[in-house]
C-alpha cells in the first residue's frame, strides 16, 4: 500500500510539470531512439552480408594464386601466374571434401549486339560453376563437358546485359553476340539476383568456357583462380586446409604458399567483425544521448527538490520516514526515466521503418535491444536519480520547513 500511495504521489507530481518533465525526457528518448536503429542498422548489415556472401555459395571455397600478403602490397607479375590446369586436376582427383570444382579465369570487355554494346566482364569457367554459385538458369541451358573441351564460342549472360544489347525484348537464347570482337552464341541466361550488399551488379556478367576464355580472350595458360564447394558448410574449413595441403605439394612448397585459399565462412566473419565494430561505434555515440538525458533527469530531480522543500518537510514533522522520502523522489525519476525510454523504442522503430522503407538500407530490429534499452532507462533513473532523493531524504525537518 504504501508503494501504491508513493506511486500516486510521484505521478501527481510528475503530471503537474508536464513540460518540463517532457523536456527532462528528451535526452531519453532520442537517445534510446538511436540505440535501437543503430542496433538495427548493424544487425541487418550483418545479416545483409551472410545473405548475400551464401547467395554466392555457402560452401564456395576460392583459391588465388600469390601469396596472401596483407596490407595492400603489391605482388609482381610471376606470383600472380601460379595457378595452373594441372592444380586444378590435381584437386579434383584428391580433394575428397569438395563436391564441385572450377577453373576460372576472366576479363573486361563490350558486349556487341548489332549497334547495342555494353561493358560487361566475362568468367571462364566449367559446367560446375552455377551449381558451385547457386545460380540457376532462367532460360536456355549450361555448356557442356564437350564444349568446354573443345573450346566452343558459347555464352550465357546475366540480365543487365541481356537489358542492354537486347532493348527492344527479343529472346537472345540463339543469338549471336561479340565479346572484344570474338563471336559467341548464347546459350542460356542467367536468373536474376540484382546487386549485393557491396553494391555490385551481379547480373552484369557473360559466362564461357574458361579454355575458350583463355585462347581466344586473353591469350593465356594460367588461371585466375580455383573456385570449389566443399561437401558442407561444416567441413568448409576442413577441405581448406585439405586444399592447402594438396597445393603445397603440387607446388613443392616447404616454406611460403604461392598461393591462398578462402571459404565463404571466413569472410563472412570478417565483414560481420567490421560491420559489429561499427555498430558498436554507432551505438556509443548514441550512448552519449543518454548520458545527456541522465544529467537532466538529477537537474530536473534537483529542481523538484528545491521546489518542494517545504513539502518535505511538512511530510518529516508529522511522521514521515527518510526512506519514503527517498523512494518517492527515487520512484519520480525512474517514471520519468522508464517513459522516456517508452517514447523512445516507439521512436526507434518508426526511425527503423523509415530507413528501410525509404532509404532502402537492411534493418533488423533485435528484441535483445528493446530489452537493454529499459534495463538502460531503469539504471539511469536510479543512477540518476539516487543522490538528489538521498539529499531530500536526509534534509532536516525544522530547517525545511522554514525554507522559503
Amino acid at each position: 500500500m504504501r508503494l501504491l500511495n508513493l506511486l500516486k504521489i510521484a505521478y501527481k507530481a510528475i503530471i503537474l510539470n508536464k513540460t518540463r518533465t517532457l523536456l527532462t525526457m528528451l535526452g531519453i528518448i532520442i537517445g534510446v531512439a538511436s540505440v535501437i536503429a543503430m542496433l538495427a542498422i548493424g544487425e541487418g548489415s550483418k545479416e545483409s552480408i551472410r545473405a548475400t556472401i551464401s547467395n554466392m555459395g555457402s560452401n564456395m571455397i576460392t583459391v588465388r594464386p600469390g601469396s596472401d600478403v596483407r596490407g595492400g602490397v603489391r605482388q609482381g607479375g610471376s606470383e600472380m601466374e601460379t595457378l595452373t590446369l594441372k592444380d586444378y586436376h590435381a584437386l579434383k582427383e584428391q580433394a575428397t571434401l569438395l563436391t564441385y570444382i572450377t577453373p576460372q579465369v576472366n576479363g573486361n570487355g563490350q558486349v556487341i549486339s548489332g549497334s547495342n554494346n555494353w561493358p560487361s566482364s566475362i568468367f571462364g569457367v566449367n559446367s560446375d560453376y552455377l551449381k558451385i554459385r547457386s545460380t540457376d538458369l532462367q532460360s536456355g541451358s549450361m555448356f557442356t563437358h564437350a564444349e568446354v573441351q573443345s573450346a566452343s564460342k558459347v555464352a550465357l549472360i546475366g540480365q543487365t546485359v541481356v537489358d542492354n544489347v537486347f532493348p527492344d525484348g527479343n529472346d537472345p537464347v540463339g543469338q549471336m553476340i561479340r565479346f572484344n570482337n570474338i563471336p559467341f552464341k548464347v546459350i542460356g541466361v542467367l536468373e536474376e539476383k540484382g546487386e549485393n550488399t557491396f553494391g555490385q551488379d551481379q547480373d552484369d556478367i557473360v559466362l564461357a568456357p574458361y579454355t575458350t576464355v583463355q585462347k581466344r580472350i586473353l591469350a593465356i595458360d594460367h588461371l585466375g583462380s580455383i573456385v570449389a564447394s566443399a561437401i558442407s558448410e561444416e567441413e568448409a574449413p576442413n577441405a581448406v586446409l585439405q586444399v592447402t595441403d594438396i597445393l603445397r605439394v603440387q607446388h613443392k612448397i616447404t616454406h611460403d604458399d604461392d598461393f591462398h585459399v578462402r571459404s565463404m565462412e571466413e569472410l563472412i566473419s570478417t565483414f560481420s567483425s567490421t560491420s559489429e565494430m561499427l555498430t558498436i561505434l554507432l551505438v556509443a555515440v548514441a550512448s552519449i544521448s543518454l548520458l545527456i538525458g541522465g544529467i537532466g533527469i538529477m537537474n530536473i530531480m534537483y529542481v523538484s527538490v528545491k521546489e518542494r522543500t517545504k513539502e518535505i518537510g511538512l511530510r518529516m514533522a508529522v511522521g514521515g520516514k527518510g526512506s519514503d522520502i527517498l523512494m518517492q523522489f527515487l520512484i519520480e525519476a525512474i517514471l520519468i526515466s522508464i517513459t522516456g525510454g517508452f517514447l523512445g523504442v516507439i521512436l526507434g522503430l518508426g526511425a527503423t521503418f523509415f530507413i528501410e522503407k525509404f532509404l532502402n538500407w537492411p534493418t533488423s530490429v533485435a528484441l535483445y535491444s528493446i530489452v537493454i534499452s529499459f534495463v538502460v532507462c531503469a539504471v539511469t533513473g536510479i543512477f540518476f536519480g539516487w543522490y538528489p532523493a538521498k539529499k531530500a531524504s536526509v534534509l532536516d525537518p525544522i530547517t525545511a520547513l522554514r525554507y522559503e
